[in-house]
């Protein structure tokens, strides 16, 4: 036998050992060392698989949830919208059992943050902070919502100090999958083109996916780009729900090339919206600290502040941001399959998991520790200023189309839209009552508002991410002005809806 035989021989048996290992997952390599409730059912009592094992289909994912909350009495579950391919979209509230039986006092007096009157200092130890945790917007970056199966146990199923004084002072809003067509197009792939013994070569099928990918949705379309325009059911049905509980942090689990490490937010600090508060960034960077302790704590390699932006705020981390919450993008090397040769060496599936389910631990973490700064954050960025807020926005549209659906989609972002009472020349435009509404600028949603019609010609860096410019009345080819005037328009009738 030659020394090249031999070394051959030797490499085959270690990738033997090495893909028998990595198909063998024990729970502990997930989950915190605490004494755990046996009447909550683990994953693989349901799955009949350890998470990490195979890919998670929707239909199970979504069945785990019910079964264990079911069980719990921290918990709720409630469907929220249908995909295209009629497919549930989920949320748990997960709390402590008090808290859900007065969860709608608690949601009005955290609402008070948005809508007044001003809350006191004092008065934000009797708020518990809303922590929305949403997994997976691209379908074939799955390690988020395979995440969210052991974070679900975890929350329900542990007893420790540390989560008894989590369900006490917050109220955890569990999104396990935002994207249930693509979840289940990718998992089905990685799933039918899984080897007995698994095989790492990025050559292999099972990293290849046919297009379309499990990126998207049924109809192809990137919902991460989909939060201000809401096109399409699973984003208006999420538009919904944050407004009706108002999150004061909101993460977005993704995946990048299996290349990279492990990334979390502040993005390039030249490449953030002029529009989102400095003080944003500053509370972003002091979560930061908790996600970099606990991957110390587990031995995996990330960075921040080295790539990706917070500009366009139509994704699921920047949307947050111009909403009074502290939106936070996650992005882990994905494995897009089960083991996976990269350059930082062989990558498995429950590693990405694991670095998804322990970053979900330290955001809440942080939430309890930060929870009185990011309280009085939210407090004051809905704080009106009759001075700095003066004037409006106007806008018309011959076409009854763009008319009622430009205005649903202003409505679904709480910005209150008014008739204009009579007619009007602004900017050597003639703006008729009869066709033309007015958006004024002193209202809750102002930034939004803003952000929405500003028509921005200048930015501080010259590269972006993707998105750089969404003005919405131009997408529409809908005339429209801005004014420091007072317009005439019936303050006490906002309008909700167009006649068909």
């Amino acid at each position: 036998m030659t020394k090249r035989n031999a070394k051959v021989i030797i490499v085959g048996i270690f990738l033997i050992i090495c893909q028998s290992a990595f198909s063998q997952v024990d729970l502990s390599y997930y989950l915190p060392e605490i004494e755990y409730d046996t009447s909550i059912s683990l994953p693989k009592e349901i799955l009949s698989y350890q998470p990490g094992e195979w890919h998670v289909t929707h239909d199970q994912l979504v069945n785990y949830m019910y079964t264990i909350c079911g069980q719990s009495d921290k918990c709720r579950i409630k469907e929220y919208a249908r995909s295209h391919e009629n497919r549930p979209l989920v949320y748990l509230t997960i709390t402590h059992p008090d808290n859900l039986d007065q969860i709608e006092t608690l949601k009005s007096k955290h609402k008070a943050l948005v809508e007044g009157p001003k809350v006191s200092d004092n008065e934000l130890k009797d708020i518990p902070i809303f922590i929305y945790q949403g997994y997976s917007i691209h379908g074939n970056e799955s390690s988020g919502s395979n995440a969210s199966l052991l974070l679900a146990y975890y929350l329900l199923a542990g007893k420790s100090s540390t989560l008894d004084a989590l369900m006490k002072d917050a109220v955890i809003l569990l999104d396990p999958c935002y994207n249930p067509d693509g979840l289940h197009r990718f998992s089905t792939w990685a799933n039918a083109h899984k080897h007995h013994n698994l095989n790492p070569d990025p050559n292999s099928r099972e990293f290849n996916e046919v297009w379309p990918k499990g990126r998207t949705n049924h109809y192809w379309f990137d919902l991460n780009r989909d939060w201000i325009f809401n096109i399409h059911p699973e984003s208006k049905g999420r538009i919904e729900v944050f407004h009706e509980w108002n999150p004061d942090i909101l993460t977005d689990h993704h995946e990048m090339g299996s290349n990279s490490t492990f990334f979390f937010q502040p993005g390039i600090p030249s490449r953030t919206n002029p529009n989102t508060p400095a003080l944003n960034q500053e509370l972003t960077e002091e979560i930061g600290f908790y996600h970099a302790a606990y991957l110390d704590s587990i031995g995996s390699a990330y960075y921040t502040k080295e790539s990706f932006d917070d500009y366009y705020y139509g994704k699921g981390s920047t949307y947050p941001d111009i909403n009074g919450c502290i939106g936070i993008l996650f992005e882990q090397a994905s494995a897009r399959g089960h083991l996976r040769n990269t350059r930082h060496g062989v990558i498995s599936f429950p590693f990405t998991i694991r670095n998804q389910f322990v970053t979900s631990l330290s955001t809440q973490k942080a939430a309890l520790a930060l929870k009185d700064q990011i309280l009085k954050y939210k407090r004051d960025f809905y704080t009106l200023n009759k001075k700095d807020q003066k004037g409006a926005y106007i806008f018309q549209t011959a076409d009854e189309y763009k008319q009622r659906f430009f205005i649903e989609l202003l409505n679904r972002h709480k910005i209150k839209v008014f008739k204009l009472a009579q007619n009007r020349d602004i900017d050597g435009i003639s703006f008729k009552a009869k066709s033309s509404f007015v958006v004024p600028r002193y209202q809750m949603q102002h930034h939004l508002a803003k952000t929405i019609f500003d028509n921005v010609k200048q930015f501080p860096d010259s590269l972006f991410y993707d998105v750089s410019a969404w003005t919405l009345p131009l997408a529409f080819n809908i005339d429209y002005a801005q004014t420091a005037e007072s317009l005439p328009f019936d303050k006490e009738h906002p309008i909700t809806e167009i006649p068909k």
